[in-house]
């Protein structure tokens, strides 16, 4: 897949609380807003921040075709995202995309199927493009959302436009109080696939909840990823095979029985 060195011009810059924001960028020219699948990542390079040397990594939240704009949401932790959080409209955000593999989707034509897109935190981020297209494609889509309080569970609008969406929180301010995985939607339920993203541990406990009932699990990984492109060896993952694999270039996304998470 052609990647696209470029810079992107920012277009607005949405806070959602003091620890988020949602940058929204256009698309380069040259690029079809099919060619970013849902689960890839940008890499981002943050100027003006002198102890930011490498590229950030930022899954793709969202991709609006018809205003051919780009959404990355970014958890504001350390002085490099703090530097993309002061970005304004009209700034300009140097990037690299598409990269990495993202989820597997449904065939054109397929029967439809129930999905279940569980996120915790910012790693929500990706499943809500995720689900726009699976929703576009005739697919039924819950999200099941977490976060330690009610001010982690972010773009609740904007998933209820696609499905059912139920909350956890850890410590009950919004939603049902617990982990996603003990959120009542999982009593007696039926899923034809699921898809994954957050904390590991929280990946970890979903990628066996799927595994004991069944369901096809996909997980997109949150290692460090500095290049982006398979040549730093940051991001290593172990397979169920015992061998590593590079999470940018031969993921984020993966089946979960290809790691080593079950054994």
């Amino acid at each position: 897949m052609k990647k696209s060195v470029s810079l992107l011009p920012v277009r607005a810059v949405d806070h959602l609380g003091p620890a988020y924001v949602v940058l929204k960028v256009s698309l380069p020219q040259e690029m079809e807003p099919s060619a970013i699948r849902p689960g890839q990542f940008v890499e981002i390079l943050v100027k003006d921040s002198p102890a930011t040397f490498l590229r950030r990594p930022i899954s793709v939240n969202f991709v609006d075709a018809d205003r051919r704009e780009l959404w990355l949401l970014v958890h504001v932790v350390g002085d490099g995202t703090r530097a993309l959080s002061l970005l304004k409209a009209g700034d300009a955000l140097d990037c690299v995309l598409p990269l990495g593999n993202g989820f597997t989707l449904p065939e054109a034509g397929a029967p439809t199927c129930r999905y279940l897109l569980a996120g915790g935190g910012v790693g929500t981020a990706p499943l809500l493009y995720l689900g726009k297209i699976l929703t576009e494609m005739g697919h039924g889509v819950t999200f099941l959302l977490g976060g330690r309080t009610a001010t982690d569970v972010l773009q609740l609008d904007d998933f209820r436009r696609y499905g059912e969406v139920c909350v956890t929180t850890n410590d009950g301010s919004l939603g049902e109080r617990g982990f996603v995985t003990q959120h009542s939607v999982l009593d007696g339920a039926a899923f034809d696939a699921v898809a994954t993203c957050g904390p590991k541990p929280m990946m970890v406990a979903v990628a066996r909840l799927a595994a004991e009932r069944g369901w096809p699990c996909e997980a997109s990984l949150e290692n460090l990823m500095a290049c982006g492109l398979g040549a730093c060896l940051c991001c290593v993952e172990k397979t169920a095979d015992g061998h590593n694999v590079c999470v940018c270039k031969e993921g984020p996304v993966f089946d979960i029985k290809r790691l080593s998470w079950l054994s």
